[in-house]
């Protein structure tokens, strides 16, 4: 247990951090220990946990064993949808209005339960993309030297759904946020299931640079091999270089006549345990 600083914004706290987990892979949990570790040695909160809808700890487990009188429930999701607006409140034991939904706010005998928005949907993610997707091309300058974002089409991969508006909103909030900041030539949403699809970002890219940022939490199937096969690397090539416990993607890559970065998802990504807090203090002010 880590206990914080005396007199520390959330020293009388819990974080709890819920991730999506996988029966499959065994890293889809990794992002959410590393980064329930940063705010753990942070000092911040008095306890600091993680949980999981698909591995243990369970959402219910975990929340027994925090003793703190305010508990902050963060979810490690890119959109709201039927996880944060379903399971996780049901889970929590949260009780539901019919005219008002699910409470963002409730006591339980000593304690108070917070239940926090999505950290995907936060407007500092926007930075948190920015800041992958200039990690990528800072480790990566390529045969020629170093290629700057102004010289870039940026590119935001997600999967998009059409069971659910907001998969697709929450993404394109995000690029919008970073267009407006004009770092980038341009900046482009794509999806797997929707359009545009992310094998148009040839014919949509300005320039001849293209950065591609998946904006998934953690990396699975869809990060490491659809992705790059979309993008134009073949089956084979992309699963051999898995087995080998290499990248699937080589920066940079030359593909229809264009020069693509490809980066990691952005869970790990540090600055992602600042938009954490910003949700938890965001709740606290409610």
């Amino acid at each position: 247990m880590n206990f914080a600083a005396p007199g520390s914004e959330f020293g009388d706290a819990a974080l709890l951090l819920v991730g999506h987990g996988s029966t499959l892979n065994g890293e889809s949990s990794g992002p959410t220990h590393r980064q329930a570790g940063r705010l753990r040695q942070a000092g911040i909160f008095r306890e600091v946990a993680t949980c999981f809808w698909k591995e243990q700890p369970v959402i219910s487990a975990a929340l027994r064993g925090l003793f703190s009188p305010r508990i902050f429930v963060v979810p490690l999701f890119i959109s709201d949808g039927y996880f944060t607006e379903e399971v996780i409140p049901r889970e929590l034991g949260m009780l539901r209005s019919s005219e008002a939904g699910w409470p963002r706010l409730q006591r339980r005998g000593e304690q108070t339960l917070h239940y926090c928005g999505p950290a995907g949907t936060h407007a500092s993610m926007a930075t948190v993309i920015l800041n992958r997707a200039a990690a990528i091309l800072a480790d990566h300058p390529g045969p020629a030297g170093p290629v700057t974002p102004s010289e870039c089409s940026l590119f935001v991969a997600g999967h998009g759904t059409s069971n659910n508006e907001n998969s697709r909103k929450a993404i394109e909030a995000q690029v919008e946020r970073i267009a407006r900041r004009g770092i980038y030539q341009d900046v482009h949403a794509v999806f797997m299931e929707e359009a545009p699809q992310i094998e148009s970002a040839y014919e949509l890219a300005q320039t001849r640079n293209l950065v591609v940022v998946p904006f998934f939490m953690a990396e699975g199937l869809h990060s490491q091999e659809d992705i790059p096969v979309l993008l134009g690397e073949s089956t084979e090539r992309v699963q051999a270089r898995l087995l080998k416990g290499e990248s699937p993607w080589q920066n940079p890559t030359w593909h229809r006549d264009r020069r693509v970065w490809y980066g990691r998802c952005i869970g790990d990504e540090p600055g992602l345990a600042d938009v954490i807090l910003e949700r938890v203090r965001e709740s606290a002010r409610a």
